[in-house]
């Protein structure tokens, strides 16, 4: 039976992202796309991450014009706020001060872009419930994993895991910022089967 290929292309510089796609092991490229993230007035955060992902994909498609392309982006909402990247500790110490004993609610967008133009969308939801943490345990937990780079300002992949007392969605890759199911049930409409492509 002959070998069913795709040129696919990741637009993300994001390592987590990549070592996610990976494991569809279907043969891919990434680059990074150039695009203004501030958030559109009055915009909600679910249409938020659906627009990005949209816009990261289609940024590439002139460069890229042969590739499917995989555009991706994430947020989280605790108390009706959006919370980013924390980029520093203070902030991070304050997510998860915040974070302790709540509710976060985590947004993926995503978006498969064909060759033609067509689009393929959806957002993604994910619960983290958080334990009571003590300021302790904070600082202890940032100064050992250094989540700078993480919304929400924990790696669920590592010591991130300790800080929840449960989790609620269909896929915990979203939290780590590449919805896998998702991206297959894309792929499925798309017309495309991630088994017949996987090498």
């Amino acid at each position: 039976m002959s070998r069913i290929f795709m040129k696919l292309l990741l637009a993300s510089s994001s390592r987590y992202r990549r070592e996610l796609l990976n494991r569809l092991r279907i043969p891919f490229e990434h680059a990074s796309p150039d695009i203004d993230e501030t958030p559109l007035s009055g915009e909600s955060a679910d249409a938020y991450v659906v627009r990005l992902a949209k816009e990261k994909a289609a940024a590439l498609s002139a460069d890229w014009p042969d590739y499917w392309i995989i555009g991706s982006d994430q947020t989280c909402v605790l108390d009706g706020d959006i919370c980013g990247k924390p980029e520093t500790v203070e902030r991070a110490c304050a997510q998860l001060e915040k974070a302790s004993s709540n509710a976060v609610t985590f947004l993926t967008g995503l978006c498969l872009r064909a060759p033609d133009g067509r689009e393929y969308s959806l957002c993604e939801p994910f619960h983290v419930h958080f334990r009571a943490l003590s300021r302790a345990d904070i600082e202890r937990y940032i100064a050992l994993e250094q989540p700078l780079d993480c919304a929400g300002s924990f790696k669920v992949e590592g010591l991130g895991i300790t800080l929840f007392e449960r989790l609620e969605g269909r896929d915990v890759n979203s939290l780590v910022g590449l919805p896998l199911i998702g991206l297959t049930d894309l792929m499925q409409q798309a017309g495309l089967n991630p088994l017949q492509l996987a090498q």
